[in-house]
């Protein structure tokens, strides 16, 4: 036999065939989904009929709304007895929904600080952006600051200049010790806030005379409020939470126990105790005739609580790591915080990523909490517009909207975190 006419490797490929006819289609996903053994049946059946009689029930109420009106008054007597659904509150009452008090005049402001914000994120969040774009997103929180509050430009320059002196110092101290480094820094940031900024703003103000039109905060509110706080509490508490987390598995006895001790007591305490703290308490402690904005005591209060549970988040991400991940990064000759910067953290923050953005979302929705201290957020407004005799007696419209904005907000959290689980990979398949 000639072994050069024998054919021993294929020379091209098998072409797929086609699933069994019984394997597919929609009738083959409906009985593998929905009708698999009675128990799956019996919930189906139970689901839609559920679902069935809920639409039933919402359907005429919805079908039949009323979107212009100038009362509730005037929405019943469109409807004529029968049930529906009176929008007209939204159109009426958005603006205060969105902005609280705010000066009509001035809603440009707050509007330009909410589209700044997506160019600070967007450095962060894509990838593709060059990684210079950092300098705008470090740059926001002064200018968001700013637009919404208005006044000189000058106390949020001053302030970050209080972070170029702490630089500067830790840069000039870190030589001869790290941990000296980082004291002296803090200290000179601290006593540049405390004597110096006030003064540096004030003479800056008489040569450059730029200011906008101050807008104190009582008139904040609306879900410009809840904006304010759930992002500042956001991007504060990681970094927060990723020193607590290192902190409690540290090896030095003092700042284990300083961690600790502040972990497993902010845990430990409810949020709305840690507000009224922060509402009549607070002020308490500060030296007399300071005005200490009850907002800003808020929103550090809102970073302490969820820094917290960041911490523990992420300590659970530095737990999952084998240990060999700790003896490579030995091995390479690496110190301390390059090791965590460059192997430990890097793997411990794509673990964690789902329960980062569940903590997110939690302080999202805990934002509604600041009305029992007075501040005017969405439901508050929503009580303040039921209690107005033009609309006294609306309820459902007025919560479905509120509770619309949050889902969708909370939503595009969700679907990042799942789009930013695909790119990093984080099941190391």
């Amino acid at each position: 036999m000639n072994l050069h006419s024998v054919s021993w490797v294929r020379q091209e490929l098998v072409l797929p065939s086609a699933r069994p006819t019984g394997q597919n289609g929609p009738l083959k996903w409906i009985r593998k989904n929905l009708f698999d053994g009675w128990l799956s049946t019996l919930l189906t059946v139970a689901s839609m009929t559920a679902l069935g009689w809920l639409a039933m029930a919402v359907a005429p109420w919805l079908g039949n709304s009323i979107w212009k009106a100038n009362s509730l008054t005037e929405c019943r007597q469109l409807l004529n007895g029968a049930p529906g659904a009176c929008w007209a509150v939204i159109r009426d009452r958005w603006p205060q929904l969105l902005f609280g008090f705010y000066p009509a005049q001035l809603y440009w402001r707050p509007v330009l600080a909410f589209a700044l914000l997506f160019a600070a994120l967007a450095p962060g969040l894509f990838r593709f952006l060059p990684s210079h774009a950092l300098w705008f997103s470090a740059a926001y929180p002064g200018i968001a600051c700013w637009l919404i509050w208005g006044g000189s430009p000058w106390f949020p320059i001053a302030a970050y200049i209080g972070f170029a002196v702490a630089a500067a110092l830790f840069a000039s101290t870190a030589r001869i010790s790290r941990g000296l480094g980082v004291s002296i820094a803090s200290l000179g940031a601290a006593l540049w806030w405390i004597y110096a900024a006030q003064p540096f703003s004030s003479g800056a103000n008489s040569v450059f005379p730029i200011a906008l039109e101050a807008v104190p905060s009582r008139e904040i509110g609306g879900f410009l409020l809840s904006i304010i706080i759930g992002v500042t509490g956001i991007a504060m508490s990681l970094p927060l939470g990723i020193l607590l987390a290192l902190g409690r598995r540290s090896s030095l006895p003092l700042i284990q126990m300083l961690s600790v001790v502040f972990i497993e007591f902010i845990r430990g305490v409810p949020l709305i105790t840690l507000l009224f703290t922060a509402s009549l308490l607070l002020n308490y402690f500060l030296p007399p005739g300071t005005n200490f904005d009850l907002v800003l005591r808020v929103v550090i209060m809102v970073t302490l609580f969820a820094s917290a549970y960041m911490a523990e988040v992420i300590r659970g991400g530095l737990a999952g790591l084998p240990r060999g991940q700790y003896e490579a990064a030995e091995a390479l000759g690496l110190d301390y915080w390059k090791a965590q910067r460059l192997i430990i953290l890097s793997q411990a923050l794509k673990i964690s990523i789902p329960g980062i953005v569940n903590t997110f979302i939690g302080l999202f929705k805990d934002t509604t909490l600041v009305m029992f201290i007075g501040l005017l957020d969405p439901i508050a407004l929503a009580a303040a517009i039921r209690a107005n005799t033009e609309w006294q007696g609306i309820y459902w419209e007025l919560f479905i909207f509120i509770a619309a904005v949050f889902f969708i907000f909370c939503l595009g959290m969700s679907r990042y975190s799942m789009y930013l689980e695909r790119r990093l990979k984080t099941d190391h398949r």
